[in-house]
C-alpha cells in the first residue's frame, strides 16, 4: 500500500455514513465489455457476479488486453438485474459485493 492509499483510506474512514455513500455512488467502476450490450455476469459462490474494479489497472489485471467500458456506481447498480451484485476490485484484499440494498443501507445509517 502506497503512502497516497493509506492517506486516503484514512480519510474516507472519518466520513459520515451518507457522505460516504455518496462518493460511493459517484465513484467510476471498470468493467469487461462483453460482444452484446450489458455486462460479463460470474456465477460464484456467493451468487450471480460482476467483476468491476475502481481503476483500469485493476481491470488489466483481471482480464489482460480486453474491451472494457466505465460508468458511475450510481448507474451501474441502476442497471444491474436485481439478482446480480458488483464484485469490486475482487484482486484486492479489501474486495467486497455491492448492490442497491447494501447502499440504501449505509445511506440510512448516516440519516439516523
Amino acid at each position: 500500500m502506497s503512502l497516497e492509499d493509506l492517506v486516503r483510506r484514512e480519510a474516507v474512514a472519518g466520513l459520515p455514513p451518507s457522505e460516504l455513500a455518496g462518493r460511493l455512488l459517484d465513484s467510476r467502476l471498470y468493467f469487461e465489455r462483453p460482444d452484446r450490450p450489458g455486462f460479463l455476469v460470474v456465477e460464484t459462490g456467493a451468487g450471480l457476479v460482476v467483476p468491476v474494479f475502481t481503476s483500469w489497472e485493476g481491470l488489466a489485471l483481471f482480464a489482460g488486453v480486453c474491451d472494457w467500458a466505465s460508468t458511475t456506481t450510481r448507474d451501474l447498480l441502476e442497471l444491474l438485474p436485481e439478482d446480480v451484485r458488483a464484485l469490486v476490485d475482487p484482486l484486492d484484499g479489501g474486495g467486497f459485493l455491492l448492490d442497491s440494498a447494501a447502499v440504501a443501507e449505509l445511506v440510512e445509517t448516516g440519516e439516523r
